[in-house]
C-alpha cells in the first residue's frame, strides 16, 4: 500500500469531497443496519400480535430509513467520483510533466509503450481504486463491524457461528491475495509489451505495407496478445476461487443459523422475527467480507500499477542544472564551440563508449560537417551539444563556458536542431514552423520558410500557411517535412544550428539553395533571422559537405581526419574512399595522385 499512499497527495485538493463521501456512506450504512431490526419488530410485535398499527408505522419508518440511506448512497457515489476523477486528472498531468522533464537517457530506459500504459491504464487502475475506497472501503468495514455487533446483540448464541466462518474466510482471502499480487505486476508488463508492438506498428505502417509484412506483424501482435491473455487467465483463475468460497461460507452460515435458530424457536427461547433479523445481519456480515475480498483484489492490482507510476515519478533526470546555472545570452553569444577530450557512453557505468576522446573546435561563422559511416557516432556527437545527454568524460564549451554550467532551457533556446526524421504535429503549417517561437510574426515565419526553400510549395496549397497537417505531417512528402523542420529551427535564430542529415529527402538543387541561404544567414548579419554563428551539418551525401569550413571524419567514435575538403582529399584515405565511392567517377577534378 506504500505506493498508493505516496500518491494520495494528489487527493488533497479534493479533500472536502473525499471527506463528504465517507460521511454520507456512514449515513447509508446506519440506515441499512436499522432495517433488520424493523423487520424483527414487524414480525414479533406486529404480525404475532395482529397489530396493524405497528406493521404500518414500522413499514413507514423503514421507508424513511431507506430514503435517507438512498440520499447517503447517491451523495457518496457523486462525491467519490468527483474526488477520484480529480485525483486521476492531476496524477496524469503530474506524470506528463514529469515525463517532459526527463532526459533522453531516462526515456531510453522507460520505453514509449511502457510510458503510455503507465499514463493511461495504470492511472485508471489507481483512480478506480480510489473511488472504491471512498465507497466500498468505507461501506464494507463499517457494515461488517455494524452487522457483527447487531448479530451479537440479536442472538449471542447464534453469533458463535461467526467464530467458525470468519477465520475460514480470512484464510482463503490471504491465500488468494498472496498468489494474485505478483500476477498483477506481470499483467501490466504484458500490457506494456502489447502497447509497444502496437505503437511500433502504427508508426511504421508504411514500411509494413511496403514490405508486405502485415502477416508477420499480425503474428507478432498475436504473440503479445496471447501472452497477455495467458497471464490474465492465470490471474482470473487465482481470484476466481474468492467468490465461490465466500458464497459457500455465506450459505453454510445461513443453513446453520436456520437449523439452530429453528430449534430455539421450537423450545421458545427465540422468536421468528429475531431469527429473521439475525439471518439478515449474518448475510450482511459475510457479504461485507465478500466485498472486502473483492476490493483487496482491486487494491492488489492497483498497488502493482501504483509502483509502476511511482517509478516514473521517482525518476530523476540524468541531465540536471547545477545550482546557479548560467543563462546563455546575457551577453551576445559568439558561438565558439569546443570539444575537449570528450568521451560518451550510453551505459551508466561508462563501458563501451560510442565517442572516445574527441577534441576539436568550431569557430564563430564556421560550418562544421560531420562525416562517417553508420554507427560512427555522428548523431551521438551532436546530441551532446544541446545536452540531450551529458558527456561521460571531458567537456564541451560554448564561448568558453562548460555547457554543464549552463541553464538547459537557456542553452537550448540558442541551439536549433533539425533532425533527419522530421517530427511534425497536428495543426497548421504556420503553427509547426513557429513551434519553438510561438510569438513569431507572420513575416518571420515566411522568412524562415523562404530560407528553408519551403515557401513555394506552401503557397501552392489552397490554405497556404494555414493548411492543416495530419498526424506527423502525413499529408506532406519527406522532403517537404524536412524543409518545414529546417524552417522551424531557423525561426528561433539559434546561435548554433544543427542539421542532422536533415536534407536527406531533398533533391540536390534544393539542397544547394538551402545551403546558400544558410551561408547568407551566417555571414550577413543584416538579413532577417540572422543570428546563426556556427552550424554543424551531418550528412550521408558528401556533396552536402564539400563547401564546409571544416570537415570532421569519424571512425568508430574517434576523429579519423579533420580539415577542409581539399585538405582531406589529399591527406585522408577514409575521406578519399568516401569521396571516390560517391563522386569520384563523375568528378572532373584531378586527384593529386593523378
Amino acid at each position: 500500500m506504500r505506493s498508493i499512499q505516496a500518491l494520495s497527495k494528489f487527493l488533497k485538493p479534493y479533500w472536502h469531497w473525499a471527506v463528504l463521501a465517507p460521511l454520507l456512506m456512514i449515513l447509508e450504512v446506519a440506515m441499512d443496519l436499522m432495517q433488520p431490526k424493523m423487520i424483527q419488530r414487524i414480525v414479533d410485535q406486529g404480525i404475532a400480535r395482529l397489530d396493524m398499527d405497528i406493521v404500518i408505522n414500522t413499514g413507514l419508518l423503514m421507508l424513511g430509513f431507506a430514503l435517507l440511506g438512498a440520499i447517503g448512497g447517491v451523495g457518496c457515489t457523486v462525491f467519490s467520483v468527483l474526488a477520484s476523477l480529480g485525483f486521476g486528472a492531476d496524477l496524469r498531468s503530474a506524470m506528463f510533466r514529469k515525463i517532459q522533464s526527463l532526459s533522453f537517457g531516462n526515456l531510453d530506459k522507460l520505453e514509449t509503450g511502457q510510458l503510455i500504459t503507465r499514463l493511461t491504464n495504470d492511472v485508471t487502475q489507481v483512480e478506480q481504486v480510489v473511488s472504491m475506497m471512498l465507497r466500498i472501503m468505507v461501506r464494507a468495514p463499517m457494515m461488517l463491524i455494524g452487522s457483527l455487533l447487531m448479530a451479537i446483540v440479536t442472538s449471542p448464541q447464534l453469533a458463535l457461528l461467526l467464530i467458525v466462518l470468519g477465520p475460514l474466510v480470512l484464510i482463503v482471502l490471504t491465500f488468494v491475495i498472496k498468489k494474485a499480487y505478483p500476477m498483477f505486476g506481470k499483467l501490466q508488463a504484458k500490457i506494456d509489451d502489447q502497447n509497444t508492438v502496437m505503437q511500433e506498428n502504427l508508426a511504421g505502417v508504411r514500411v509494413v505495407k511496403a514490405f508486405v509484412r502485415a502477416g508477420y506483424e499480425e503474428k507478432r501482435f498475436g504473440v503479445t496478445n496471447d501472452r497477455l491473455m495467458e497471464i490474465a487467465i492465470r490471474a482470473a483463475r487465482t481470484t476466481a476461487v474468492t467468490m465461490p468460497a465466500m458464497m459457500l461460507a455465506l450459505n453454510l452460515g445461513i443453513v446453520a443459523a436456520i437449523w439452530f435458530g429453528g430449534r430455539q424457536i421450537m423450545v421458545g427461547s427465540m422468536k421468528a422475527g429475531q431469527l429473521i433479523a439475525f439471518v439478515n445481519y449474518l448475510m450482511r456480515t459475510l457479504m461485507s467480507l465478500m466485498f472486502v475480498s473483492m476490493l483487496m483484489m482491486r487494491v492488489a492490482r492497483a498497488q502493482a500499477s501504483a509502483e509502476r507510476i511511482q517509478e516514473v515519478m521517482d525518476s530523476e533526470p540524468e541531465v540536471q542544472d547545477q545550482a546557479g546555472a548560467l543563462r546563455m545570452g546575457e551577453a551576445v553569444p559568439q558561438g565558439r564551440v569546443v570539444f575537449d577530450d570528450v568521451t560518451f557512453s550510453y551505459d551508466d557505468d561508462g563501458h563501451d563508449p560510442v565517442l572516445k576522446g574527441l577534441s576539436f573546435e568550431a569557430q564563430p561563422g564556421q560550418t562544421v560537417a560531420i562525416l562517417g559511416a553508420t554507427g560512427a557516432g555522428k548523431t551521438s556527437l551532436i546530441n551532446l551539444i544541446p545536452r540531450f545527454y551529458d558527456v561521460t568524460g571531458g567537456r564541451i564549451t560554448i564561448d568558453g563556458v562548460d555547457i554543464r554550467d549552463m541553464d538547459q532551457a537557456s542553452l537550448r533556446r540558442h541551439v536549433g536542431v533539425a533532425l533527419q526524421e522530421s517530427v511534425l504535429f497536428t495543426g497548421t503549417i504556420r503553427d509547426n514552423i513557429r513551434y519553438g517561437k510561438p510569438e513569431a510574426t507572420d513575416q518571420e515565419v515566411v522568412a524562415a520558410a523562404q530560407a528553408a526553400q519551403a515557401h513555394d510549395f506552401i503557397t501552392r496549397f489552397a490554405d497556404g500557411y494555414d493548411t492543416m497537417l495530419g498526424q506527423r505531417g502525413v499529408n506532406l512528402s519527406g522532403g517537404q517535412k524536412q524543409r518545414i523542420a529546417i524552417a522551424r529551427a531557423l525561426l528561433t535564430r539559434p546561435t548554433v544550428l544543427i542539421l542532422d542529415d536533415s536534407t536527406s529527402s531533398v533533391d540536390v538543387e534544393t539542397e544547394i539553395k538551402i545551403e546558400a541561404a544558410l551561408d547568407e544567414l551566417i555571414r550577413d548579419r543584416t538579413r532577417p533571422l540572422a543570428g546563426i554563428r556556427t552550424s554543424f551539418v551531418i550528412a550521408q551525401r558528401i556533396s552536402t559537405v564539400l563547401n564546409a569550413d571544416k570537415i570532421i571524419v569519424l571512425d568508430d567514435g574517434r576523429i579519423a581526419a579533420e580539415g577542409t575538403h581539399q585538405e582531406l582529399l589529399s591527406s585522408s584515405p577514409i575521406y578519399r574512399e568516401i569521396y571516390d565511392s560517391q563522386l569520384g567517377a563523375f568528378s572532373v577534378e584531378a586527384s593529386p595522385e593523378r
